[in-house]
């Protein structure tokens, strides 16, 4: 039975007009159930460090349009945890910024905490980055000092590219497609008589045009690969890779993003053996489209303790050669510290382990040295160690340090993306999942100490087993399945990823867990928003949505705003 106000509709109005009411209706429930059932509307104001007084103006445009279209919340980082290292001018513009949001009634969210992405941490103490292990390297003593005696026979075969037939090249796996592909140029190259270069990506279903070289290589030892790139009209750039390869692993998952169209340049990482003896070495396009790239002098050196990490779940040791007696430092040798270290390089120098001339260790001997080095991911990742409980003691000087500055309500967890773990004294042998989630909750517990009831969201995929939240991850010794159920229940997780993740929402509703989508990642339309839209609408416990752009790309702010506001219905 139709309700009475349905019946008095049917009989006062003809069919047509009938439709319009309905539909109107239809459109302002619509609107109201948007607004009552996501009362959380956040924008995600990334890509500012409040370092330039240009930054106000700019952040203050965006907090603008997002208050005139529903927004509610604006997630920033800022280097908010690093408060203790910065200047007047920083707190003279954060506070700039928080006047903004107070007049456009927008609540400031501090996004905080990375392990991941360890930049606020490292800032405290660089030498809490994750650590992978070098064993047992020949060091030789000479003048005081001992240095790697590095494995001669661990070297490219014909990296300079000089030995060739048409254009095929000696010593090489495969190079795609030569002579259609694949070409000798003896007219570009950086030195010697030839480079190899490679154009027509397109003759190659997949786009394809790499070179690669199986080498031999010393377990648990560090190396330097480094190789001279020049590119002309390259499309897209980022297709370009240097990858080492082991079993299933990448073991220097890199990021090098050269320009389309630039002269010679060296490429330069650094990669850990981990338990193999053998790596395929790759350079090339994955996908390419147009241009062309020429590689010259490409090579790999063991290196010494390029990246040293001293802290104590990351120790030094140094043997004779016969693996028996144990030197200690202070006494034999002085403190192996680089200060030059920089995680975020590939390129320094090792520095040489001094020897104290008080010492047992002679002149001429051979040793056996132990250490940790640091690991960049990508072009700026460089992960901190979970265990280790400095970590925690400087989260909980910020966490202070936060509330007294902000005094948030709500506070965003940057643990994303966390591609290093186990490796290291301090964390070797745990439970990942177990680890991650008492980092979570040990950041948590940090807030709310000093912002009581403070609501904690934090990022999904590190609890998502559709995500990231399992084993064989990138240079994870360990698993993290199972890290969701180690973290409180009342946190918010904030579910991203660029297309809409059904299986994600509804593991996180299955949980236990409120959610907060965050979504539109630098598209061109909201077809993605629309579609996260569509699959959280019959799920519980979602609490919102979130603007989350990385590229600065806020030209679809308003459309969003109101999408989630119910204006489209309208």
């Amino acid at each position: 039975m139709k309700p009475p106000y349905i019946s008095l509709v049917f009989r006062r109005f003809s069919r047509r007009a009938t439709a319009r009411i309905v539909l109107a209706v239809s459109a302002a429930l619509f609107t109201f159930n948007l607004s009552a059932a996501y009362p959380e509307r956040f924008v995600w104001v990334f890509g500012w460090g409040l370092g330039r007084d240009s930054d106000v103006p700019e952040i203050t445009q965006v907090l603008d349009t997002a208050a005139q279209h529903g927004i509610n919340g604006a997630v920033v980082s800022f280097g908010l945890d690093t408060l203790c290292q910065h200047d007047a001018a920083y707190f003279r513009r954060l506070a700039a910024v928080r006047k903004a949001c107070e007049k456009d009634k927008l609540e400031l969210i501090p996004s905080v905490f990375s392990i991941g992405y360890g930049g606020g941490i490292l800032a405290h103490d660089r030498n809490l980055a994750e650590g992978l292990p070098v064993e047992d390297a020949p060091f030789v003593v000479k003048n005081g000092e001992a240095r790697l005696a590095p494995d001669e026979s661990v070297r490219l075969a014909n990296g300079g590219f000089e030995d060739f037939a048409g254009n095929r090249f000696k010593g090489y796996g495969f190079h795609d497609q030569p002579g259609e592909i694949s070409f000798a140029d003896t007219e570009v190259k950086h030195s010697g008589r030839a480079s190899l270069r490679m154009e027509n990506f397109t003759a190659n279903p997949y786009g394809h045009g790499r070179v690669n070289q199986e080498v031999r290589v010393q377990p648990h030892r560090c190396y330097r690969v480094s190789v001279w790139v020049k590119t002309e009209g390259l499309r897209p750039a980022n297709a370009f890779r240097l990858l080492v390869l082991a079993g299933d692993r990448d073991l220097a998952p890199r990021e090098f993003n050269p320009p389309a169209t630039t002269d010679w340049r060296r490429l330069t990482m650094l990669f850990n053996s981990l338990e193999f003896d053998r790596v395929l070495l790759y350079a090339g396009v994955w996908g390419g489209k147009a241009g062309k790239f020429w590689l010259d002098d490409w090579s790999i050196e063991e290196v010494g303790p390029v990246n040293v990490l001293r802290r104590p779940g990351t120790p030094v040791a140094v043997r004779g050669e016969d693996g028996t007696t144990t030197y200690a430092e202070g006494k034999d040798y002085a403190p192996l510290r680089d200060p030059n270290f920089s995680p975020w390089s590939d390129s320094g120098e090792a520095p040489p382990l001094k020897i104290l001339p008080d010492g047992r260790i002679q002149e001429g001997a051979r040793l056996r040295v132990s250490w940790y080095h640091s690991m960049l991911i990508n072009d700026s990742q460089v992960t901190v160690c979970m265990a280790e409980p400095e970590v925690y003691a400087i989260i909980d000087h910020e966490a202070k340090l936060l509330a007294e500055r902000l005094h948030p309500r709500r506070v965003m967890l940057n643990m994303d993306e966390v591609r290093m773990g186990g490796t290291c004294q301090a964390c070797r042998g745990r439970d990942m999942g177990e680890l991650l989630g008492e980092c979570i909750t040990k950041q948590a517990q940090a807030i709310r100490r000093y912002s009581p009831g403070a609501e904690v969201y934090v990022w999904s995929d590190m609890l998502d087993p559709n995500h990231n939240a399992h084993g064989n991850y990138f240079l994870v010794n360990g698993d993290f399945t199972g890290s969701w159920k180690h973290i409180p229940k009342d946190l918010v997780i904030a579910v991203w990823g660029g297309a809409p993740r059904e299986k994600s929402l509804k593991f996180f509703a299955d949980q236990g867990f409120q959610t907060l989508v965050s979504c539109y990642y630098d598209a061109d339309d909201l077809n993605d928003v629309n579609g996260w839209l569509a699959i959280a609408r019959p799920l519980p416990r979602v609490l919102g949505f979130m603007y989350t752009p990385w590229q600065r790309k806020y030209a679809l702010l308003p459309a969003f705003g109101d999408l989630l506001q119910g204006a489209s219905g309208k």
